[in-house]
This record gives structure tokens, sequence and C-alpha cells, in this order.
């Protein structure tokens, strides 16, 4: 099957799961004999056309003309460039195009009009269900109302979660033989691999670690409340919130409100290499999400070999509930986050167990072949269609 996949994010632009969910998708189906091209943002550093292990990336600049207060009206712009470079293609003709999130509607739309190619989306949340079933007039209702017409616009749509499936079907009624359930995947073995500037590997620290797009609903702000609360019950407890977003500011009041500022750092963005790093370190890796759709965070974790402690919502509960994987706390609920990291830190045979029944988890569930699979039984039946 030829493949055109549309990403408004990919590495090294990480943010959130998406990147290194389209990255790790799009070359597990290469390796299964399907031709993939991705088209997506262009970041410094980065060529406007490059093979990165047989599939073909495409970036784009897309901050021209600036609009910075409007950001659906940014982002439709910018996919007139996503469009436009689409020439590049050549006499190469895809069979379908396969769209991840809202950000490449219209692109999507427009592309596979000029091939009459089919439209697969992907959606990696939804803005309602972000937003707890709840719209906002303005951005948040404007971007709701571009996912309900890209589902429209799509034979099939795929989703990770049982959540996330209720959310599409609900709120952009939609047949359900139409909406698929396909988790996303890791590569195990990376995570797993000691990086060259790593000491003591395998010896565990009192750092408890964090990791993502710092936005409200991640619940860092839950975190730090834990980590004060934990300031005199934990010795040689330390913290690191890595990410960015637009919750930084905020964050970083709520931690010297709580008084944590010496035990919590706030590095920013961290490189996957520093990042496998700090997990390998870390006592204890924590999801505090108040809302998570899936949750490649929490199989990053169990991949780099963790303890893992998460919020009971959403992705994250189908993902480890029940296997014995991960510590389980309320959402928001800053006192049982604080009694679960005590447990980890400070029992060694609770660390370990995690940790086994974690990469059994992985084994088992996750792997990014039999993810590429299923996805292609999608595309398979939408082309049978056509």
């Amino acid at each position: 099957v030829r493949v055109l996949m549309l990403s408004w994010e990919y590495p090294p632009s990480a943010a959130g799961g998406m990147a290194a969910h389209v990255d790790g998708l799009a070359h597990a189906l290469q390796r299964a004999g399907h031709e993939i091209v991705l088209i997506t943002r262009r970041v410094p550093g980065t060529e406007a056309d490059s093979t990165i292990g047989a599939v073909r990336v495409l970036r784009v600049d897309v901050d021209m003309p600036w609009l910075p207060d409007d950001p659906i009206a940014a982002t439709a712009s910018g996919n007139h460039a996503v469009v436009g470079i689409s020439a590049a293609l050549g006499s190469w003709r895809p069979d379908l195009v396969h769209a991840h999130d809202w950000q490449v509607a219209w692109a999507a739309d427009v592309i596979a009009g000029l091939h009459r190619a089919p439209i697969v989306t992907t959606f990696h949340g939804t803005e309602r269900g972000r937003h707890g079933g709840h719209l906002a007039p303005g951005l948040q209702t404007d971007i709701n109302s571009v996912e309900w017409w890209q589902a429209f616009r799509s034979r099939r749509v795929i989703t990770s979660t049982k959540l996330l499936v209720n959310d599409i079907l609900e709120g952009f009624e939609m047949d359900p033989a139409a909406v698929k359930r396909i988790p996303t995947g890791i590569d195990p073995a990376w995570w797993e691999t000691t990086g060259p500037n790593e000491t003591d590997a395998g010896a565990r620290s009192g750092l408890v670690l964090a990791w993502g797009r710092v936005q409200y609903e991640k619940g860092f702000q839950v975190l730090a409340r834990a980590v004060g609360a934990l300031r005199y019950r934990v010795a040689g407890l330390e913290c690191m919130i890595a990410g960015r977003g637009t919750y930084l500011p905020e964050l970083q009041s709520q931690i010297d409100i709580n008084g944590v500022g010496d035990l919590i750092e706030l590095p920013g963005f961290l490189s996957d290499n520093e990042l496998r790093a700090a997990i390998h370190q870390a006592g204890c890796v924590v999801i505090p999400s108040l809302y998570e759709p899936f949750g490649v965070v929490a199989l990053e974790a169990l991949a780099a070999g963790a303890p893992l402690i998460v919020a009971d919502t959403g992705g994250l509960a189908e993902l480890v509930g029940g296997t014995g994987s991960a510590l389980l706390f309320e959402p928001g609920n800053s006192d049982q986050l604080a009694d679960c990291i005590e447990r980890v830190l400070t029992d060694g045979g609770v660390a370990d167990d995690l940790v086994r029944r974690g990469h059994e988890l992985l084994e088992a569930s996750y792997s990014w072949d039999a993810i590429a699979a299923r996805t292609v039984n999608v595309y398979r039946e939408v082309l049978a269609e056509s």
C-alpha cells in the first residue's frame, strides 16, 4: 500500500506522544513492505526532503504569514504550504492519505481530492475529551468543529483507547463500524539500551520523574503538591518535570506556592537520549494527568524499566489497569499520589515487581509490528470499498 502520512508533529519537533507514534508506525509499515511518504512541519536543523530508514520525509515551513493571535487561522494557513510541498511527490501517487489530528485536516482533504484517494484519520485526542466533555465558546469550540468535519471526511477513524472511541462516536455522531481502536506502540529495545554518557546503569535514585507537554490537564501541579507532602517522609527526594507548554509559568507559580522550588527542577525540553538517561536513573516515573487519551509516556517508562505511578483516568487506566505494571491513584488527589511515591521509593520489592510486570505487558501487546499489521487491515478495508 502507498500511504501519504500527514502530521503536524514528527521528530525532532516532538511534543507529546503523537510524534513518537507517527515515527514508529511509519517505519513499521515500511518494514512490512509498504511505501510511506510523510509530510510534516520543518523545524530548525532539518532538511526539507530526506529519507529516514526508507521513509521519505518532506518538511515544510508553515509560519508565514505570521498570525499570532488566531491559532486556527495560523494552522489553516500552514496547511496551504503542506499542500504545496505535495508537488514534490512527482509521479508517486498515494493509495490513501493518513492524517494525524486536526492540524492537518485541510491539507488531507485537498491532497486526497487531488489524488482521488480516501482519507484515514487517527485522532490522538479530541478537544472535547481534553476539556472533560465541555467546550468553551471560541477556540475550543472551533477546534471541535474542525475535528467533526475531519471525521466526516474520513473513511475510517482510528484511535487508541475505548475512551476515545466513545468520545468520537458520541461527539461526532459516527457509524461505529467506521471507528477502529488500535493502541499505540513502543520500541522497547531502544529505551532499554544504556546511553553512551550514562553512569551507574541500573542504580535507581530518589528522583521522581515526569515529562510531557506542560498543560493544565497533564496534572503536574498535583505532583508539585505531592512532593511538598513528601519533603520529610522520603530521604534524598528530588523531582524533575521536563517539557514545555503554555502552563509552564503557572506551574512555576504552583511550585513556589508549595515551597518546593528546591526539590523540583524544570529543565524544559529533553532530547530522547537525555530523557532515556533520566528514566534509567529515576526511582519512579509519575504520570499525574487529569485527562490522558492514551499515554505513550507510560509505555516509554515501562520500556526503559522504571517503576510507574499513574492517575486512574482515561487511556492510562485502560493501558495499565489490572496488569500490576503500575500503581494507580485518584486523579487530582495529591495525598494518594504522595503515598504511592513513598511506597515505591522505600520498598524495593514493590518497585522490582512493577518493572517485571511492565516488561510482560509490553511484550504481549504493544510492539510496533503488531500495531502496523492492524493498521494495514484498516487500510485494506478502505481500499476494498473504493
